[in-house]
């Protein structure tokens, strides 16, 4: 067994271990969803019934996407800063469609929750720039 064949059945774990905790934050989603709209007198929400979206689209989708316009951002030194404010881009999408599903249940609503959409929004495009930009450097430090 050589140490390329390693590493390739490590890069694949890690590939599907990405995809199992995406799926698993998706099926929480879907039962909070679950949860809040059994208490929540029959009113429900869109914003909140379609929260599992983020999660499973930014986890499923991103893999292949990753491959194709970052490839080398797996032996990057710097790769968890890119994977960090992806997922923290997934996490304030999803909280944030959970907060105003929340609020649209209770019948009020806040200016603020657009925040969370757009810093969500944010640090995802700034992670794929961020991993453009170091598929691109000579050194490829500087991330």
């Amino acid at each position: 067994m050589s140490i390329l064949d390693i590493n390739q059945k490590s890069k694949k774990w890690k590939t599907i271990k990405i995809i199992l905790v995406y799926l698993a934050v998706s099926l929480l989603c879907i039962a909070v969803n679950k949860i809040y709209a059994t208490f929540g007198h029959g009113v429900s929400s869109d914003a909140m019934t379609w929260m599992f979206l983020y999660p499973l689209m930014g986890g499923i989708l991103f893999l292949p996407l990753s491959g194709i316009m970052i490839p080398k951002v797996g032996r990057a030194t710097g790769h968890r800063v890119f994977f960090n404010i992806y997922n923290s881009g997934i996490a304030m999408l999803t909280t944030g469609s959970c907060l105003k599903g929340v609020m649209e249940i209770a019948g009020t609503s806040s200016k603020y929750v657009v925040i969370y959409y757009q810093i969500g929004w944010s640090f995802i495009v700034f992670a794929f720039v961020l991993g453009m930009i170091h598929k691109y450097s000579k050194s490829h430090d500087i991330v």
